[in-house]
């Protein structure tokens, strides 16, 4: 019977796992728990992998080179994500292990994300409520409804295909700056990066977290922005120079920001970002409904189900180099 680890501590099983795709898991093979409670490391996971073929991760749990050296049993390794960047692709090909990733499930759960920011900075509900409960009387300002607004979408991914009509829907400009991607639709605008900032109300960053991204918005890009603007991000810390963006807030060269992310420990707005007056934070949260963790998880026992059959499933990043899996035939 064919052995597998997941990676997840008890929290994380809770939240982004679930009962239902343990149990499907369970039908294919041995699963063992993560014995630790905490997130391994790579000594950690390759002691907790010994035996195992398969091993089911989290998004916390990194796979660097010397985890494949110290890891013989290990055939493949899936992450219940979308991100592998903190998986050493070339390190599990020279070891033969094949590696995948899940598609994005949380698609929907991220762009209303976006448009419950959109309406919290617009309106200044967080801060009313911050006040309220503080029992002050927050200041009557005027606000600043979507129907008219612009809406800048950095990224046009999954996530932003499905943002920008939704934009559209509610009487939004919807402009798209993303020099990848095509945009047909005539409802939306295709863009420039620079005209993107300094023409929208709301710019929401759903670029693809790589080298090329890194810093995108930096001093030079947040100068740009309207006064009036405000940022949002939604995608990975990495892609903001995170001194320049409270350096631009102390300066109010844009009214406020929200974030999803930032550079703490697992993607989560870093605290001194998240702690002002004019920030918007959630922890890591706008993917986190019971449709978008179950749609991950359960491709990940669709994955194990066509490595048990003896096939290549989809979302592997490395097929050709996986020679381990013919162990999995025996």
């Amino acid at each position: 019977m064919i052995r597998i680890l997941l990676t997840h501590t008890p929290d994380v099983l809770a939240n982004y796992y679930g009962e239902r795709a343990l149990e499907s898991l369970r039908g294919l093979g041995e699963v063992r728990i993560n014995p630790t409670g905490k997130v391994l490391d790579a000594a950690a996971l390759a002691e907790a992998a010994r035996g195992c073929e398969i091993i089911v991760s989290d998004r916390q749990t990194p796979a660097p080179a010397e985890f494949f050296r110290a890891a013989p049993d290990v055939a493949a390794f899936l992450r219940c994500a979308v991100d592998i960047r903190s998986i050493d692709v070339d390190a599990a090909s020279a070891a033969g292990v094949l590696v995948t990733h899940a598609s994005p499930g949380f698609t929907a759960s991220v762009a209303e994300m976006a448009i419950g920011m959109m309406v919290d900075l617009g309106r200044g509900v967080s801060r009313s409520v911050i006040a309220y409960r503080k029992d002050e009387k927050p200041p009557v300002t005027m606000g600043r409804q979507l129907k008219g607004a612009t809406l800048g979408i950095i990224g046009y991914g999954a996530i932003g295909k499905y943002l920008a009509p939704l934009g559209a829907a509610l009487g939004m400009q919807v402009l798209i700056a993303d020099p990848h991607q095509a945009v047909d639709d005539q409802n939306f605008r295709k863009v420039e990066f620079a005209s993107l900032l300094a023409e929208s109300d709301f710019v929401v960053c759903l670029a693809v977290a790589n080298v090329e991204t890194e810093n995108l918005l930096d001093a030079k890009a947040f100068a740009r922005m309207k006064r009036t603007a405000f940022f949002i991000n939604l995608s990975r810390g990495n892609l903001v120079d995170e001194v320049a963006l409270a350096r631009a807030l102390d300066e109010k060269q844009f009214a406020g920001a929200a974030m999803d992310v930032g550079r703490a420990q697992d993607q989560m707005p870093t605290a001194s970002l998240a702690a002002r007056h004019d920030v918007i934070a959630t922890p890591h949260i706008a993917g986190l409904t019971p449709d978008a963790i179950e749609h991950q998880a359960l491709e990940t026992v669709r994955q194990v189900a066509e490595l048990v059959a003896g096939r290549v499933p989809q979302g592997a990043v490395n097929a050709a180099s996986a020679t381990r899996l013919a162990r999995l035939k025996k």
